[in-house]
């Protein structure tokens, strides 16, 4: 909303800076993060009246989650969520499609998991809304944002997989492109909502997936960028670097009170909303394969749940001592700000490879 403000620039004052992107971005980040500071304890405080019980706590889970983590308020994520929309709203532009895209697959999304978080909460127990009904509605969302995309790339990337390192590689998906695109936007939604386990270990490589991804975006939304590097030019994009700023910014804010021992839980509210974020920012700048690089540890974390269960119907056997692959960890005696601080490490790491893709060609 505040790019208008260029309408009374000169060109040499003040205004002129609500053009620049990258100066948008930042103040996102601080609207974002204040947001979560000031509205942050009085949100935990009202949920924490309405949950008597806290969010439900897996009986099968770790033994020790049940003494720490009992009577924990959930929807945490309402406070990243709210603070996002904000900082996009007042810092993005309103006419780039790209950004309405990505904003409402991430409403979507925490609208389902809102109504799953508050189903296990008023009912003081971990089934929620049914898995087949949350999964049909991410579908349909992701659908509607995969044929989005698909209209709003240029005409020689309609349709197309870009493939990172291999310069000017496309596939031609045709129409397989869509399902595509909602396999990448559910995928990485649910992916996200499995590594949300454990305090402060799913927020923190969201951001830095999110960073990661928004400095993509802004690179391939920019055509001297993209001629330099040799990546394929998608105009408009640049402006998700704004929504990933707000989102980052309001992940702080939230990590504030999240940090162990947490002081509220994201829940499936944010959890499912920042995956499916990150999955369609990927989509709409084209870097779907490198959403697997820099999301990696999301990826681990749902192959390991995939294979656990196909491995226990087979075998009555366990390939882990639990799923997520956390929970494998905290079995084996690892400490819980062990096994967050080094997710951390290794999802800075990926980050930093995903990044490394846009040079090597």
């Amino acid at each position: 909303m505040l790019f208008w403000l260029t309408e009374f620039s000169d060109g040499g004052d003040f205004f002129n800076l609500f053009r620049y992107i990258t100066f948008r971005a930042g103040g996102a980040f601080f609207t974002a993060l204040i947001f979560g500071f000031i509205f942050g304890r009085p949100l935990i405080n009202a949920l924490r009246k309405r949950q008597r019980h806290g969010q439900p706590i897996r009986e099968d889970g770790p033994e020790s989650h049940i003494e720490t983590k009992a009577g924990t308020p959930t929807m945490g994520g309402l406070l990243i969520l709210s603070a996002l929309i904000l900082a996009t709203l007042l810092w993005a532009r309103w006419d780039n499609i790209y950004v309405w895209m990505v904003l409402l697959v991430t409403l979507g999304f925490g609208a389902i998991g809102f109504a799953d978080d508050y189903a296990k909460v008023s009912k003081n127990n971990t089934k929620g809304v049914s898995g087949k009904i949350r999964f049909g509605l991410g579908l349909l969302i992701a659908a509607a944002a995969g044929m989005a995309a698909a209209y709003a790339h240029p005409a020689e990337l309609t349709n197309q997989l870009a493939v990172p390192v291999f310069k000017d590689v496309l596939i031609n998906m045709s129409f397989v492109f869509v399902p595509f695109a909602m396999i990448v936007i559910v995928g990485s939604a649910n992916a996200v909502n499995l590594t949300d386990g454990l305090d402060g270990l799913a927020i923190m490589p969201v951001m830095i997936a999110a960073g990661t991804l928004g400095v993509i975006a802004y690179v391939v939304g920019r055509v001297d960028f993209t001629t330099d590097l040799g990546l394929h030019y998608v105009p408009g994009t640049g402006e998700l670097l704004v929504f990933a700023s707000g989102l980052i910014g309001g992940g702080l804010g939230f990590l504030w009170y999240n940090a162990p021992p947490a002081a509220v839980f994201m829940g499936d509210t944010g959890s499912l909303a920042l995956g499916g974020a990150l999955g369609a920012i990927a989509v709409a700048s084209k870097h779907e394969i490198v959403l697997a690089i820099v999301g990696g540890i999301f990826v681990v974390e749902a192959l390991s749940v995939i294979i656990q269960v196909a491995y226990f119907k087979r075998t009555g056997k366990r390939v882990f001592l639990m799923a997520p692959i956390h929970h494998h960890f905290e079995k084996r005696g690892w400490a819980e700000p062990q096994i967050v601080i080094r997710f951390w490490i290794i999802s800075l790491i990926l980050a930093l490879i995903g990044l490394a893709t846009l040079k090597v060609r």
